[in-house]
């Protein structure tokens, strides 16, 4: 087991898609979010949680892809925390609970309001099934593998942040009215 630190893997190659298909004029991590790009508020995020981090963004065909170039240009780290890049209410104090509760488990999955979220703990234990990935499916059946083996620490975060992503403009405004005014 490593006790190097995790490094967070922001990914930053999708095609956003469903973002233009719903009238998005640029791609949804340049869409401004009160009056900043969503990428800007995850990445402020991170840098924010004083974690060491890696941006990928080379483009690559699918979620395994991007993940696995991400673990292999940073194979030193303890861990690795997978943070879509287009989680701009995410908060600095839940990738330190994510990455904290790495130390108890092999995957760790933050969730909140019932709802699985981001970013996906994975420990220096899951590097090769992470650096076999490919295609679009991502990691769900190394987190499924795990599961079954009782790896899996299900961690409840107060924060919508982590279920909180954009793929449509709706999405685009409803993080927006929640930055202007937070619930209570």
């Amino acid at each position: 087991m490593s006790t190097a630190p995790p490094v967070v893997l922001v990914l930053a190659s999708g095609r956003g898609e469903r973002f233009r298909a719903s009238g998005g004029q640029v791609h949804k991590l340049q869409a401004l979010l009160a009056g900043k790009p969503v990428l800007q508020h995850t990445l402020d995020a991170v840098r924010a949680s004083g974690l060491a981090w890696h941006l990928e963004d080379a483009g690559h065909p699918g979620m395994g892809d991007s993940i696995a170039a991400a673990v292999r240009a940073t194979q030193g780290a303890g861990g690795w925390l997978v943070l879509p890049g287009d989680l701009p209410l995410i908060e600095p104090s839940a990738l330190q609970r994510v990455a904290a509760a790495l130390a108890q488990a092999a995957v760790v999955l933050p969730q909140h309001g019932g709802v699985r979220g981001h970013p996906v703990g994975f420990s220096n234990g899951c590097r090769d099934e992470l650096l076999a990935l490919s295609g679009e499916a991502g990691a769900a059946a190394i987190v499924q593998a795990r599961k079954r083996s009782g790896q899996v620490l299900e961690l409840v975060l107060d924060g919508p942040g982590c279920v909180t992503d954009i793929d449509t403009l709706d999405d685009l405004a409803r993080a927006e009215r929640w930055l202007l005014s937070p619930p209570a």
